[in-house]
């Protein structure tokens, strides 16, 4: 749980905010709804948020009054985890990968190289394995809605282009603070450093990393062309983004309203990924123009090897039958 200093910030910030649209909105529902990075028109986070918005206001217009916390305001995302455990934050955009700091089969998804493509990856986190994870999150007070995307995670750094397993050897890279990253990118030969989203970009100016393993609109919509040479498409890891809600706002609302939420969410999910994909390329573009460098990997299947020690780490950890059932299903 948050330490009471923490707890007060959050408390006061979205207090003064609760008392702003309070009085400008007779909504029959007020969210609060926070999320990590840039409130951007291409950040996979923020585009999660406001198709979010636009889809309660289509299925239900007026019930619902939504003010944004973006860019870390109410702090990290284990931070807005825990507000929405404690019902002081209604609603947040989190990486898959903090949402594993509540249950720890949540790093299903960041086993390095895991997914082909992202048409996997929907697969199986719409179906069964990605219902059944977020179904995990209600004994701890929060309501999964879906899984939006940021796409796959690809590095940047100021060393050298990464085009072999080899190429990761000695670089410093900031990596979200999960021990499963870690140990992924130790394997690789790499030197992580789990880091808070909010220092990354002062740290990789600064010199004192290398670089970071980050996915494409996110390298964008943070300005990190300005500050790194060479992106490195290593796709290693599918860079899934959980739309939840405070199991305390959710059963303050009806069975009818309860739905539309739901509903709304699924439809801001599905075209908040179909945006994801068609800004990839263009993206590519800009992120190019702006002087990166950008390189493909060579041999897959090279960095698969150097890596398949971490499935049998974590195999208790996740779940064997868990992982067992994914891979199963994404031979088929």
């Amino acid at each position: 749980m948050m330490n009471r200093n923490k707890t007060s910030v959050l408390s006061s910030v979205l207090l003064a905010g609760a008392l702003t649209f309070s009085a400008q909105s007779q909504a029959t529902t007020s969210l609060r709804l926070g999320w990590t990075t840039a409130d951007s028109e291409v950040d996979p986070y923020a585009i999660t948020a406001h198709y979010f918005v636009e889809e309660l206001e289509k299925a239900a217009p007026g019930e619902f009054d939504v003010t944004f916390f973006p860019n870390h305001q109410l702090g990290d995302d284990t931070e807005m985890l825990q507000g929405m455990q404690l019902g002081i934050l209604d609603a947040g955009v989190i990486t898959g990968t903090q949402i594993s700091t509540i249950d720890n089969s949540f790093q299903l998804n960041d086993l390095p190289f895991l997914f082909a493509d992202s048409e996997q990856a929907h697969e199986i986190l719409d179906g069964e394995i990605g219902q059944e994870l977020m179904q995990r999150l209600e004994p701890h007070g929060i309501v999964g809605l879906g899984f939006a995307e940021a796409g796959f995670r690809n590095t940047i750094n100021n060393v050298r282009p990464i085009s072999t397993p080899e190429d990761f050897r000695g670089i410093k890279l900031r990596v979200q603070p999960s021990d499963l990253f870690l140990a992924s990118f130790r394997a690789l030969g790499a030197n992580p450093a789990p880091m808070a989203w909010s220092e990354a970009f002062t740290a990789v100016q600064q010199g004192t990393v290398d670089g970071l393993e980050i996915p494409l609109p996110v390298i964008y919509a943070n300005k990190y062309p300005e500050v790194t040479e060479h992106l490195s498409l290593t796709r290693h890891t599918y860079n899934a983004l959980g739309l939840l809600i405070s199991k305390q706002a959710m059963d303050k609302m009806s069975p009818e309203m309860q739905a539309t939420v739901r509903e709304a969410a699924e439809k801001a999910i599905q075209r908040q990924r179909e945006t994801v994909a068609a800004n990839d390329m263009e993206i590519l573009t800009q992120i190019e123009e702006q002087g990166m460098s950008i390189n493909e990997i060579e041999d897959v299947a090279a960095f698969r090897e150097s890596v398949a020690t971490v499935y049998d780490e974590y195999r208790d950890k996740i779940g064997g039958d868990l992982i067992d059932r994914t891979l199963q299903l994404i031979s088929k």
